[in-house]
């Protein structure tokens, strides 16, 4: 018989939303890392806010609906507040009931905004690794490091010369508004809207073309309008410049996990002083020897002899000519298999940017897009492990 099409709606429901998500879902397993994780960092959450006054969304879900952000490449936090209204798998894993109401999307930004600093990313990410279940799957002796470039919230049109300077007119285009007269031009209106009947005014300078050709560009004397801290790089010689920022990472050998994550202005010299420092930050004062694969970028001499002065056995592609890694370390067979795994640190780099929007930011300033790339990275991790653990 057939059934029929009749909406009838219910006024009660008496089904938990915990029996409404799948029991092998590999959210459940994620959302219980993170929790305990979340626990580990209660005291660090104590500090961040004050004892009396108003209270705010806990940041625990903060983080949670962050990660859903992530996770899920939803754009914006108002299409994620969107979805908390109607995706019961969403309210479950930040820890909303079925009636709680929804944070209003400039209230959930500005409390994300206090809380998630690079400070936090990284002792989250800490947490993370140092769960009972995550820390067996890491290495402490063998890491890979290598950068990428995150395109910046900013146009290239926005790349004006330093001080305010107009662009000349030989470079403007057809539609661009014309150039502020001079001192002896006679004082003449200049509007700047063209109304024409039974329409409204239209700005003739709203994204207006621009001809670049000819004009010489660099980062000493041009700065982006919209984001002063992007810079202008190119990371191979046959790519175009972007105005961008430079992400990096710190990779264990063993299983493929981010153990460091670091985001800094591009230029020639940041991927090697960012490795310093995330293997610093990493294993302060070791004891015992470590290695570090990376690929030809990070051939140079002075760079080695810091690696090789902090205790760390320098895993460095060859150059063609002019290489600082000599035959001490590729007689060993270790190296060759430093130079196998590290290929592997472009994993995390690729998901990033397919998966958790990070091909460009849209956030600006390098502190904001760091704690950012950092809390991606951490998703990352997290995808990851429901399959390790698994095996």
């Amino acid at each position: 018989m057939r059934g029929t099409d009749k909406v009838t709606g219910s006024l009660f429901s008496y089904v938990d939303v915990e029996e409404r998500i799948p029991a092998r879902h590999p959210l459940r397993k994620i959302r219980r890392i993170v929790n305990e994780a979340l626990t580990s960092l209660d005291c660090e959450f104590d500090r961040l806010y004050a004892v009396e006054g108003r209270p705010s969304i806990a940041p625990e879900r903060l983080l949670r609906a962050s990660l859903l952000q992530i996770l899920f490449s939803v754009r914006s936090e108002r299409q994620l507040m969107e979805q908390m209204h109607y995706n019961l798998l969403f309210r479950w894993f930040i820890g909303l009931g079925i009636d709680d109401p929804v944070w209003v999307p400039t209230v959930f930004s500005k409390n994300r905004d206090r809380l998630l600093t690079t400070d936090m990313a990284r002792k989250f990410l800490a947490a993370i690794l140092a769960h009972r279940e995550v820390a067996p799957l890491l290495s402490d002796e063998h890491f890979s490091v290598d950068g990428t470039l995150v395109k910046a919230w900013a146009s290239m049109k926005s790349f004006q010369p330093k001080g305010g300077g107009a662009l000349p007119d030989d470079d403007r285009g057809p539609s661009d508004p014309p150039s502020p007269r001079s001192a002896d031009t006679p004082n003449q209106p200049q509007p700047e809207t063209e109304t024409t009947p039974m329409t409204r005014p239209v700005r003739q300078d709203r994204n207006a073309e621009v001809d670049f050709r000819g004009e010489k560009r660099s980062n000493a004397t041009h700065a982006s309008t919209t984001d002063p801290e992007a810079r202008l790089y190119k990371k191979s010689p046959g790519a175009g410049a972007l105005l961008c920022f430079m992400g990096h990472t710190l990779m264990e050998n063993r299983s493929g996990l981010v153990v460091q994550a670091d985001l800094t202005q591009a230029d020639g010299h940041a991927e090697r002083r960012a490795a310093l420092d995330m293997i610093h930050r990493h294993s302060p004062g070791a004891t015992r020897r470590l290695t570090l694969g990376a690929d030809k970028g990070y051939d140079s001499a002075d760079f080695v002899a810091d690696l090789r002065q902090a205790c760390v056995t320098p895993h460095v592609a060859r150059k063609a000519r002019h290489s600082a890694i000599d035959g001490r370390t590729t007689r060993h067979p270790g190296y060759s298999a430093s130079q196998k795994r590290r290929k592997k640190i472009e994993e995390p780099f690729g998901w990033a940017k397919t998966v958790g929007g990070m091909a460009q930011t849209v956030y600006r300033g390098v502190e904001r897009v760091r704690a950012r790339f950092t809390l991606t990275m951490v998703a990352c991790n997290l995808a990851r492990l429901p399959r390790l653990l698994a095996a």
